[in-house]
């Protein structure tokens, strides 16, 4: 397989790369995509032997290359080991070069120290770490006079600004942080003609801003914002080869559909709503959870989010019940990592089982869902991760709400979810999130205002 791709980049004339000759690869970046997290990890090691050999020519290249890798195995697994393995090695990259003299390759090694920081930021929940990757972005733009270290550094201060202003901007300001990644993409698909590794460098931008504008259009309910990002990720996915780049291209898919599932809540589209699930299946057929688990946990969710979204539009327990399946496949992998996804999918999970529990009349789903939702508020540091404790305490009210609303007796149940809630909108003021406050506030009305007559159909 390998010796087939790298043919193939000899025919067509691509950049024959020059880094370590050790391992699977032969320093081909490209062909990463084509191996499993285990032979990455062994891609990776092959790297540092090859960049502490005595006698290996330009170690600072080999030492940066051999990062990339080992930042690659830690966005793919989540392990913290392989993150600091990778900041640690740029860090080195960066001391062994001259900066006077080679600006540019020393700019590169402090943009791999930030797309570190900001890999750990996205993994682990640690604000600090977007504040460190902003200082290396910025040195690393100073230094740069030109090639791939300018547009990296660009995209890299964009993500960070972007991630600042996302609690807090409103429309226009998610319309300019998407703008400032326009000029260093266009960089990048300018130079992917003769520098084979910026097309995929370009397809990450793109799918870094499709990301931001998810989270900008998801909290301010804005249909264009979220109609922008699922034209960005068709964009990345549509300049990828499957059979060639199939990892990126099912992140890419992946967003696509996590896109058109929030787009078509925004506007009532069941349809929207459909193409989503569909672009997440199709999705997971280029993923396995040995390859990537992290991409593959990510898509489990998302595809759970999307079908969960279609029971509530079709008020059908199967959907519900599927998005379970899907929550429960994603905890496989998501039981043992510290990443912030852990909790949001605890929280939806619950939140399924409460809506089967209410159409059904079943409380023995109930009682599983709020044992759950306990355990895993038992285990989520509130002082790491305000805002995803916060979420919990509000899906945990909702389980009590609806055991009210389907008993129709209240046994402390009620208190405990006003509780719950009144915490959870604490925080939510804290941090500025205006519709996370609205949905607290409703639930908070609901509560106070009685019992319900009926049983509720929707959330």
């Amino acid at each position: 397989m390998f010796e087939i791709g790298r043919e193939l980049k000899r025919l067509l004339g691509a950049e024959r790369a020059t880094p370590f000759a050790d391992g699977l690869t032969g320093g081909d970046a490209s062909l990463l995509e084509l191996l499993d997290l285990k032979l990455l990890i062994q891609e990776g090691r092959a790297a540092d032997v090859a960049a502490g050999r005595i006698g290996a020519k330009d170690k600072p290249r080999r030492r940066l290359e051999a990062a990339r890798v080992w930042r690659e195995a830690a966005r793919r697994s989540g392990d913290a080991a392989a993150l600091r393995k990778a900041a640690a090695t740029a860090e080195a990259a960066a001391a062994g070069v001259d900066a006077q003299r080679r600006p540019d390759a020393w700019a590169r090694a402090r943009c791999e120290q930030g797309f570190c920081a900001l890999v750990g930021a996205e993994l682990f929940g640690d604000q600090g770490l977007n504040a460190a990757a902003e200082v290396a972005f910025r040195e690393a733009r100073a230094s740069a006079r030109g090639g791939l270290a300018s547009p990296l550094a660009d995209v890299g201060l964009a993500a960070v600004q972007a991630r600042q202003e996302l609690g807090l901007g409103d429309a226009e300001a998610a319309q300019a942080a998407a703008a400032r990644f326009s000029a260093p993409i266009a960089a990048l698909d300018a130079l992917s003609r003769r520098v084979s590794a910026a097309r995929a460098l370009a397809a990450e931008a793109r799918l870094l801003r499709a990301d931001l504008l998810c989270g900008w259009g998801a909290r301010l309910k804005d249909e264009a914002l979220l109609k922008a990002a699922v034209d960005d990720a068709a964009t990345a996915a549509r300049r990828l080869n499957a059979a060639y780049e199939p990892l990126t291209w099912a992140r890419a898919e992946m967003m696509r559909g996590q896109a058109l599932t929030l787009w078509g809540e925004v506007i009532g589209d069941v349809d929207a709503l459909a193409a989503g699930a569909t672009a997440l299946t199709t999705s997971l057929e280029h993923v396995t959870r040995d390859h990537s688990p992290l991409d593959w946990a990510r898509t489990q969710v998302a595809l759970a989010q999307s079908l969960q979204a279609l029971g509530e539009a079709c008020a059908d327990e199967r959907a519900f019940e599927q998005a379970v399946t899907c929550y429960d496949r994603a905890n496989l992998v998501l039981k043992d990592a510290a990443t912030p996804l852990r909790g949001v999918a605890a929280g939806a999970r619950a939140l399924c089982l409460a809506r089967c529990a209410e159409l059904t009349g079943d409380l023995a789903v109930l009682d599983a869902a709020e044992a759950a939702m306990k355990t895993e508020l038992a285990n989520l540091p509130a002082r790491r991760d305000p805002v995803g404790w916060a979420l919990a305490q509000v899906h945990l009210a909702r389980l009590y709400e609806a055991r009210v609303d389907i008993t129709g007796k209240d046994r402390g149940e009620r208190a405990a979810a006003l509780t719950a809630l009144e915490a959870a909108l604490d925080v939510f003021a804290e941090q500025g999130l205006h519709a996370m406050s609205v949905i607290a506030g409703d639930a908070l009305e609901r509560l106070r205002a009685g019992p319900t007559r009926a049983p509720r159909t929707a959330v």
